[in-house]
């Protein structure tokens, strides 16, 4: 489903986010993606659906490039996959209803997306996806009167809407408490098992990631340090990936937790 190869990213002043990224993922995986500040997680994933270029490297998508991918073709593509924020990136002053439609832009003719109107499938869709995140009734609602977690889960409706191939999931739990994190993380779930989504979510609690990722990409400076299944994220492995200077294969003495 996804083929990264010598994927690289580096910003204004010499910062590189991503050095030298491989990885492959396939269909229906669930892959949580962990690491500390600024090892490139959220650079990784945008790179992915082609929200942030890439300086080197290639990112193919469902048979398709996305790096060096615009216009069209890149709408083409983004169209199969849904994103979900850290701080969910809704129109804070529509409706409920609206905000999930917004997933169906990249489907409908570019005219369309200039007014107000979708087809009676689309809003069938959107009132599906609010149903299966536990939102029904909630529709004509300005999203801003929501709860953090409402909020979150309008966001992931909205990705659902799309009907895609694979969603990406920034950080979605960091603004919710432990309770409303795990809901999150079931639905996620729910939706990669019924749907054979390909979900790849980064998290920045171990505990989530173990319970949830069947798989477990470690990141530290732009760089994959650990790719293997959750109960491989022993902590031991923790440690080399949170802690500086400690590279994949030593073995720090005394260590029982990460932190």
């Amino acid at each position: 489903m996804i083929r990264v190869r010598g994927l690289r990213k580096e910003y204004p002043g010499g910062i590189r986010a991503l050095d030298s990224v491989d990885l492959e993922i396939a269909a229906g995986e669930f892959v949580a993606l962990i690491g500390p500040s600024a090892a490139g997680k959220s650079t990784f994933l945008r790179c992915l659906n082609g929200l942030i270029a890439a300086s080197a490297g290639e990112v193919v998508v469902d048979g398709e490039t996305v790096t060096g991918a615009s216009g069209d073709r890149l709408r083409r593509i983004r169209a199969r996959i849904g994103f979900v924020f850290q701080q969910f990136n809704l129109q804070r002053r529509l409706s409920v209803l609206e905000n999930v439609l917004v997933g169906r832009l990249a489907h409908t003719v570019h005219w369309r997306s200039l007014l107000p109107w979708f087809p009676a499938a689309d809003l069938a869709r959107a009132r599906a996806a609010l149903g299966r995140v536990g939102l029904s009734g909630l529709e004509d609602r300005r999203v801003d009167l929501l709860s953090g977690g409402q909020q979150q889960r309008v966001a992931i409706a909205r990705a659902l809407v799309q009907e895609p191939r694979i969603i990406l999931a920034d950080e979605p739990m960091s603004s919710l408490d432990p309770a409303l994190a795990r809901t999150v993380m079931e639905l996620l779930r729910r939706f990669n098992q019924e749907d054979s989504i390909t979900v790849i979510t980064s998290l920045h609690v171990l505990e989530l990631a173990q319970d949830y990722g069947r798989r477990i990409i470690g990141l530290r400076n732009g760089r994959v340090i650990h790719d293997g299944p959750a109960g491989s994220l022993t902590p031991d492995v923790a440690y080399r990936i949170f802690t500086s200077g400690v590279e994949l294969g030593e073995r720090p003495g005394g260590v029982g937790s990460a932190r």
